[in-house]
């Protein structure tokens, strides 16, 4: 900015506060002008008036007397107007830039940065809490300016800013490689659900390139769960999603429900960008939360303006992956030819669907069986149904629409459902496992069972079928036992499965060669069960000094065996493994 554009907003600003100061005016007292009309934006220099010259035979005007010479103003000295005066300079931006003048408004919004940052705060809070916001303002309205000027109504495509640097380079290489399988079976998933969101974002008016989000937070999953216990396709907390008003009840999460958490999300990136200005600032949010993006805002210097790579080596690990990856994953599936996959596959199709009122509490399995359906089916058009049944209310159901009269025919002669048992976790069916020696081992039945998992023949499991069961698996105590392969799950731990084989954290680590006790999903661990330890249930008032002297074992030996430290809290009902 030149010295005399500055200088040009500060002396008019001093002389608007003299006149509204004057105690004995000499002309009746007026508004101080519109800082729209005295300043004077960069680039503009003032016009030099041309001489015209006075022809002889004209009579001339009179020669004025000099006027006496007049000290030039001070520069206002109070923070608090000097802020004033930056803020209407910044209003003028506003101005401008609805009027499509970019160039003044870029002017003024130097002026108003320049104005800012010479104010002295000197320790007076409120007048730095004020520096500060403008400070916001201003760098906020930089980004929109520039997103203005980039944009055309209606291409949604080129809004959002596809920055190729090396961190998307890295995540390009990744789907090209290593995570290519997944990064296929995303965009196939995709086609069931993406014409919605992209309707929902053509009503938004927001860019249709982030109906590609969920391939980076779930693959296109609706019942996709993360450790932090994210879930759905868009993968919201229960918080979060509770303040976007997704309901969860003991039968339904509507984080699970494509449409309504697309509605979520949208209106929660919609409010993310409002809140930081530009959309890969509100992608970082959505991923880390507002708050944290908010504090290291709060961190930056005054001479900082709020890009969203300025901000990047700040955020989370995973924050700084989630980014590029999704710029990886748009600049992929915008131009898949230059990125080498010509082998996308077919999108799955999006399936014509219709609701029926239904009042009972019916099995999903149960009428896609009446309806000749496979089985899962309405489980899949109705994700947000927790236990794959219905509530004992009033409920729209979703199928396929040419079967819905079939459906509405057909709902009242299915048996009525109840909630299944609380406390359920998963079992993988082992090679040689029946459903009885199952129910054996978590101390159930087979009718449990087959009743919690729709099974109606107790034969058929296989191999790797996930079943859900009631209860915590027995030790099994035998000596000797032959070992069994044991494939790692979201959410295991090491101390987990040692109670749930009936043996130690430390034979786990031993038998499969482990350093640490990381554990990665998919990873396979040899189990050799029982391993002729015994196990113990925790009674109230246990302790472990307690037990370990009940079982002549040492402290530190028993809390090892079971991955807990000496300072470890047990609980009535807990099982222990007792060392030997």
């Amino acid at each position: 900015m030149r010295k005399s554009g500055l200088w040009t907003v500060i002396t008019l600003a001093a002389l608007g506060l003299a006149c509204a100061s004057s105690t004995t005016p000499t002309t009746p007292t007026t508004e101080r002008p519109a800082i729209r009309e005295t300043v004077t934006p960069i680039g503009d220099a003032p016009a030099e008036a041309a001489e015209q010259p006075i022809p002889q035979f004209a009579p001339q005007p009179p020669v004025a007397a000099a006027p006496e010479p007049r000290p030039e103003p001070e520069p206002v000295e109070d923070p608090s107007e000097t802020l004033a005066v930056a803020l209407e300079v910044y209003e003028l931006a506003e101005t401008y830039w609805m009027e499509g003048r970019f160039e003044k408004a870029f002017g003024s919004l130097d002026q108003a940065y320049e104005l800012m940052i010479a104010v002295d705060t000197e320790g007076d809070a409120l007048v730095a809490q004020g520096k500060e916001d403008l400070r916001r303002l201003i760098s906020r309205k930089i980004v929109e300016i520039y997103a203005s000027q980039r944009n055309v109504v209606g291409d949604f495509q080129s809004s959002i800013p596809l920055d190729i640097n090396s961190y998307v380079e890295r995540e390009i290489a990744s789907f090209q490689g290593t995570e290519r399988a997944v990064f296929l079976g995303g965009f196939e998933r995709s086609g069931a659900y993406r014409e919605m969101v992209v309707e929902r974002l053509r009503e938004a008016g927001m860019p249709e390139q982030l109906a590609w989000l969920p391939m980076v937070e779930s693959w296109f999953k609706v019942r996709a769960m993360s450790t932090a216990r994210a879930l759905g396709m868009w993968q919201f907390i229960s918080s979060t999603g509770y303040r976007y008003g997704l309901k969860r009840t003991s039968w339904i999460d509507q984080r699970m429900d494509p449409e309504r958490a697309t509605d979520a999300a949208l209106a929660y990136l919609s409010d993310l960008h409002a809140l930081f200005g530009d959309w890969l600032t509100a992608i970082a949010a959505y991923n880390c939360g507002e708050t944290r993006v908010q504090r290291l805002l709060r961190r930056q210097s005054a001479g900082y303006f709020d890009q969203f790579w300025d901000l990047y080596e700040q955020l989370p690990r995973e924050t700084r992956r989630y980014v590029p990856r999704f710029i990886a994953t748009v600049l992929i599936l915008e131009n898949p030819a230059k990125y080498g996959f010509t082998d996308l596959p077919r999108p799955l199709p999006r399936v014509a669907t219709r609701e029926i009122d239904i009042s009972r509490s019916i099995r999903l399995v149960d009428l896609d069986k009446q309806l000749q359906l496979a089985d899962g089916t309405l489980a899949g058009l109705n994700p947000e149904l927790r236990h794959k049944t219905t509530p004992d209310a009033a409920y729209k159901l979703v199928v396929p629409a040419e079967h819905a009269p079939a459906a509405v025919s057909r709902i009242a002669a299915l048996p009525k459902a109840t909630l299944p048992a609380q406390g359920t976790s998963i079992h993988q069916v082992r090679s040689g496992e029946t459903l009885s020696t199952i129910a054996r081992r978590y101390g159930t039945s087979t009718q449990t069972l087959m009743r919690l998992n729709g099974l109606s023949n107790p034969n058929r499991i296989r191999k790797g079928q996930q079943l859900r069961v009631t209860g915590t698996a027995s030790a099994v105590q035998t000596s000797g036992s032959a070992p069994s392969t044991y494939t790692v799950r979201r959410g295991d731990s090491l101390w987990n499965i040692a109670r749930r084989f009936g043996t130690t954290v430390d034979r786990i680590k031993t038998d499969n060669g482990l350093r640490s006790n990381t554990l990665r999903p998919g990873q396979r661990l040899s189990i050799l069960q029982g391993s002729s330890r015994s196990t113990y249930v925790v009674q109230r008032g246990d302790t472990l000094g307690r037990i370990a002297a009940n079982n002549r074992v040492s402290v530190s030996s028993l809390a090892a065996a079971n991955g807990l430290s000496l300072r470890s809290t047990i609980y009535p009902g807990t099982r222990l493994v007792i060392p030997r």
